[in-house]
């Protein structure tokens, strides 16, 4: 059997909550909102959506931002055994993010190491908050617009003796769910694997997550 190896999105599957969403209700103003609706819907990308969120914001708030995600972000139920279970099992844990590395890196720092964090950056040069694309599309995405494009990482990697597990929630991790042999999904990810017909796994903790890696299963 090949060895697995699993992408992990961070907002809303690693954290109870989409933290990108967590400020932007506790810090913008209400003109987020539609934008936000936009996303979801797809009518913008998510690049242009997310530069636009993060645009409301003063730079200033960088350290008020950082000390209110610490307080107040929940991480999901078996995540640290789920992270033990893997180095354990030698199996490679890549997290990939559409959040922001001034929350990431420090909600992620006590269940490290990881194979790789990627991750969108933010930069707070100027008077509102600018957010930097490191990892772009692929020639081969169709979307033109990921930020952080998962599907370009994945194929950026030498998978091809491997099980990929992909565990995600949200729209940025549905290009990168179809390139999954396994699919854990929850949320709006899982609505999106009914419609599109995307076989997938269901979970709601992380225990859930070792169960089905330890079945082995790819349906």
């Amino acid at each position: 059997m090949s060895h697995p190896v699993i992408f992990c999105d961070f907002d809303g599957t690693i954290t109870e909550t989409d933290n990108i969403i967590s400020l932007m209700k506790a810090f913008a103003p209400p003109e987020w909102e539609p934008i936000k609706e936009d996303i979801l819907n797809q009518s913008v990308s998510i690049k242009e959506g997310v530069s636009k969120l993060f645009s409301f914001i003063p730079s200033s708030q960088k350290d008020e931002m950082i000390q209110y995600l610490m307080e107040t972000a929940v991480i999901r139920e078996g995540f640290k055994e789920f992270v033990d279970y893997t180095k354990v099992n030698e199996i490679p844990l890549y997290i990939v993010s559409g959040g922001i590395d001034f929350f990431v890196h420090p909600l992620l720092k006590e269940f490290g190491p990881f194979k790789a964090v990627y991750c969108n950056e933010a930069i707070f040069n100027d008077s509102t908050i600018t957010i930097h694309w490191p990892y772009p599309c692929d020639v081969h995405c169709e979307n033109k617009g990921c930020g952080c494009c998962k599907p370009s990482i994945l194929r950026a990697l030498s998978l091809e003796n491997h099980e990929v597990i992909v565990i995600g929630d949200s729209v940025t991790d549905i290009e990168m769910a179809k390139l999954g042999d396994t699919v854990l999904a929850r949320d709006y990810l899982a609505r999106t694997c009914e419609e599109k017909g995307i076989p997938y796994h269901p979970f709601e903790t992380f225990h859930d997550c070792i169960n089905v890696i330890e079945k082995g299963v790819t349906i």
